[in-house]
């Protein structure tokens, strides 16, 4: 017996979706397979395995530190592992042991960009078997769960915005070392604000060219490329589906541009606001709704012209902007992704809903008879970890689907409505989700002391350190 066998950890599609793998991962195809599990920041770590060894890996697993769910940002860990409970309160969290690694092998792909490469997506369990209660892609999946018993499916088309620039200093001197290092120097490869105007596409094209295939190669339903309105600034977007399976192409994606980019001399980021001269702030845009998974109906379709949203929709919508605040800790998970949320900037700034406005956080799309109803959350920003941002959406999406919740009228001037106003900082969102009982009912009290713990850890450094404003502002003043 293996360890999934022991477990019962695999669903028949699963179990099929093995054999095929290792009929595609012989020694004349394949040498190495990098198994990956997305941490608590949606970053994708790992270890590769030759092809032999990861096939073995597919029923025993392959083992892993417990350490890696214990890092903030800069890749610190910041829980005392090595104390009783190792900071977590459990035993299998002490002194930096294993936890096991199972590759689902439904996610297979073979990476287009490094020759003979394959990729699988993994989940963690303890050695008995149970879920690790901190791995957010088994959250997410439960989350799903709650869904299916109820006979829905979620369905998700994705809008993301980056930046790529020309790597010029890698900043791999002893000296640029660091936790964190130093960040490359880059320049631009456009200037910006002709935005979507056909002479900047043709300028970026070359790398966008790149990506595309690459994006493509890698079996992603990959939709449209664009240039953004900021300098050296683009967007993908994606063609929706359902479940598990837009999380995981997120993270995919995220992985694959910047591994793509720095291979041909580029530097692709996620950061919101990178720190250059008249920057654009990225978002990622998430278009959402529920569908009937015996007939595949969408949830959200009204059957008149009376509301944008069927009643069920129209709960769902409002459940998302009474829980607003607390949620912006998973769309908006970073420090520097508050500075978007500005005023008359196409970012929102307040928890209010129209009907195709841009300036709102969430935008409904669709009406009567239009399968392609839905919600357009323009809240979170690229760097979040998808698995939280859409579990954090479910959930109090569907609250306010079972409470009926009124989600007021649709905000034609949405800078002016009277609503609640979002998070201006981490900290403020941090607050805001201690305070909503709601989150810590729906993901576990342990999962929400615990995320909140690596937050504040990242907080408290930035802090900590002398800005350069502080610098300019008081060395020779005082």
């Amino acid at each position: 017996m293996t360890f999934v066998q022991d477990h019962g950890l695999w669903t028949d599609a699963q179990a099929d979706a093995a054999r095929d793998v290792r009929e595609r991962c012989g020694p004349e195809r394949i040498d190495t397979i990098r198994l990956s599990f997305p941490d608590q920041h949606g970053i994708l770590r790992g270890k590769t395995l030759v092809a032999s060894e990861a096939v073995k890996a597919l029923t025993g697993g392959c083992a892993i530190t417990t350490t890696m769910l214990a890092k903030d940002t800069s890749h610190r860990t910041v829980f005392p592992v090595f104390t009783a409970g190792g900071g977590f309160g459990m035993r299998e969290m002490e002194g930096a042991g294993d936890v096991v690694m199972i590759p689902d092998p439904t996610t297979f792909r073979t990476l287009p960009w490094t020759p003979r490469t394959g990729w699988l997506l993994c989940d963690l369990y303890f050695q008995d078997g149970r879920p690790v209660p901190f791995a957010t892609r088994g959250i997410y999946r439960s989350v799903l769960n709650r869904l299916s018993e109820r006979s829905l499916e979620y369905v998700a088309g994705l809008e993301v915005e980056f930046h790529v620039f020309k790597l010029d200093d890698p900043r791999m001197a002893p000296a640029d070392a660091g936790q964190p290092g130093e960040p490359p120097s880059v320049s631009l490869i456009s200037h910006g604000y002709q935005y979507l105007t056909e002479q900047r596409y043709d300028q970026v094209e070359p790398i966008l060219e790149i990506l595309r295939k690459d994006v493509l190669a890698l079996g992603l339903p990959l939709r449209s490329i664009e240039v953004e309105y900021g300098p050296s600034q683009c967007e993908f977007t994606f063609q929706p589906t359902a479940g598990a399976v837009p999380a995981d192409l997120m993270v995919l994606f995220r992985s694959a541009v910047k591994q793509i980019c720095r291979r041909h001399g580029y530097h692709a980021t996620f950061m919101c606001r990178p720190r250059i001269p008249n920057v654009v702030s990225s978002g990622w845009h998430l278009h959402q709704s529920l569908r009937d998974a015996r007939t595949g109906a969408n949830a959200f379709v009204p059957g008149d012209g009376s509301q944008p949203l069927s009643g069920f929709g129209m709960g769902f919508l409002g459940g998302l902007l009474a829980h607003a605040r607390a949620a912006t800790v998973f769309t908006t998970p970073t420090i520097n992704g508050y500075k978007r949320y500005r005023s008359y900037s196409l970012a929102p700034d307040r928890a209010v809903w129209g009907r195709d406005n841009r300036g709102v956080m969430i935008r409904v799309l669709g009406g009567p008879g239009d399968p392609a109803t839905r919600l357009e959350n323009r809240v979170g920003e690229p760097a979040a970890n998808p698995y939280l941002y859409m579990a954090a959406q479910v959930l109090a999406g569907l609250d306010g689907a079972d409470r009926n919740l009124d989600p007021g009228p649709s905000a034609d001037t949405p800078y002016e409505a009277e609503a609640d106003l979002l998070p201006t900082s981490l900290r403020e969102a941090v607050f805001a989700l201690r305070a909503d009982p709601f989150f810590r009912g729906a993901l576990g009290e342990s999962f929400v002391d615990y995320y909140t713990h690596i937050k504040n850890a990242e907080i408290e450094r930035f802090q900590s350190e002398i800005t350069e404003w502080e610098q300019r502002e008081y060395f020779e003043i005082f």
